[in-house]
This record gives C-alpha cells, sequence and structure tokens, in this order.
C-alpha cells in the first residue's frame, strides 16, 4: 500500500529570487566585502565611484555589478573562488537566510515540487547555498574565466534579472513554462511572478 507521501504528486516548478527573498540582503555585495575584507573593500569602492556616477545615467545592473566583479574579483583562480563561496555560504546561511521562506521552501519540497532559485547574483557565489537548500537547480548569472582558469570580470551571460530569468527558466523548461509559484522581492522579479499560478511579491519578512 502507498504511503501518503508517495501520493502526493509532483507540485511543479516553484521559482525563488534568492537576494532579498530568500535572504535577508544582497549575498554577492556581502561576498565581496567578507572576501576582500573591509580596507580592501572600501578602498574597492572608492575605485568604483565612477561606475557608480555612471550608474546613475545609464541605471543598467548589470554594468555596475561587472565593474564590482572587475574590481574585486579579477585574476581570482576558479577554485579558490568556489573554495570561499563554499567557506561563505557555510559561515554566513544562519545569519542571511530567513525563516519564514525557509518553511516555505520546505513546504513545497514536501510537495515534491522543483525547487529552482533564479538570481542576478553570479551562480557559482549562490550554489552552495543552493545545495545547503537542496535546490533541484539553480539558474544565475555566469562568470567568465580565462584559459588559465582565472575569473575575468566579466559575464558570460545576461545579468539574469528582468525578462532574462523568464528567458532562463524557458531554456530549461520549455517556452511554455508556467511557474506553480514564484517568490520575488523588487521589480527584477515581476517578468518571473508573471508566468507563476501562485506570485508572492515580498511575501517573506522574518529576520534570521
Amino acid at each position: 500500500m502507498e504511503s501518503q507521501d508517495e501520493r502526493i504528486e509532483d507540485s511543479g516548478v516553484v521559482a525563488f529570487d534568492f537576494d532579498g527573498t530568500l535572504t535577508i540582503r544582497d549575498s554577492y555585495t556581502a561576498f565581496l566585502r567578507w572576501r576582500a575584507g573591509a580596507v580592501r573593500y572600501h578602498l574597492g569602492l572608492i575605485r568604483l565611484a565612477p561606475a557608480a556616477i555612471a550608474y546613475l545615467g545609464h541605471r543598467n545592473r548589470g554594468r555596475i555589478k561587472a565593474a564590482a566583479t572587475r574590481e574585486f574579483l579579477r585574476g581570482v583562480p576558479r577554485e579558490r573562488l568556489e573554495a570561499d563561496a563554499q567557506t561563505f555560504a557555510t559561515l554566513m546561511a544562519p545569519r542571511l537566510l530567513r525563516p519564514d521562506a525557509l518553511r516555505i521552501w520546505r513546504r513545497w519540497g514536501q510537495r515534491r515540487a522543483k525547487l529552482v532559485i533564479v538570481t542576478a547574483s553570479p551562480q557559482l557565489i549562490v550554489a552552495p547555498f543552493a545545495r545547503g537548500l537542496g535546490a533541484d537547480m539553480i539558474l544565475g548569472t555566469e562568470l567568465v574565466f580565462d584559459e588559465q582558469g582565472r575569473a575575468t570580470g566579466a559575464f558570460a551571460s545576461a545579468n539574469c534579472r528582468g525578462a532574462e530569468k523568464v528567458l532562463r527558466l524557458q531554456e530549461v523548461f520549455g517556452a511554455d513554462i508556467r511557474l506553480r509559484a514564484a517568490y520575488g522581492d523588487t521589480s527584477g522579479d515581476r517578468e518571473m511572478l508573471a508566468i507563476a499560478e501562485e506570485p508572492g511579491y515580498r511575501v517573506f519578512v522574518e529576520k534570521p
């Protein structure tokens, strides 16, 4: 005889934004600061001042993020970056992840939903958090590495925000993808929420 759990039907695909939704703040900024240290980070911000001023004109989040990536990560070997990302996630997950978001995440997991994190942050940096949560998939912004495996500071994909989130989901699940549910907290999640049967906008508020 099948148990009650075995009779639960697959609930489809449920997508979660990461920064500000599953977490209380931007994880990539926190990672860069943690990795650089206070002094190096503040010096880097000074050098990024021209890019920050230019952002006031173009409002392109991908460009300012790429500038920060070049400043803080250019030349770092991939293996080192992956190890640092894992250490950061281990240390910071208890301080960053929202308890109420985790409860909903686990609830969908119990319903056998396919849990997908869709984030504008670099996929490599968020990947350890995704593994710790037991995510089925993570879709994020891809970093470029040179022939020696060192970060160039460039992105291999478009900034995974806005319509790009839907495009990335469509690449994996098909052009007619309809999410069972989706959760986000900014205008950059609007398109993803629009293809969800149950859209959740800023529904998580708890802090660790």
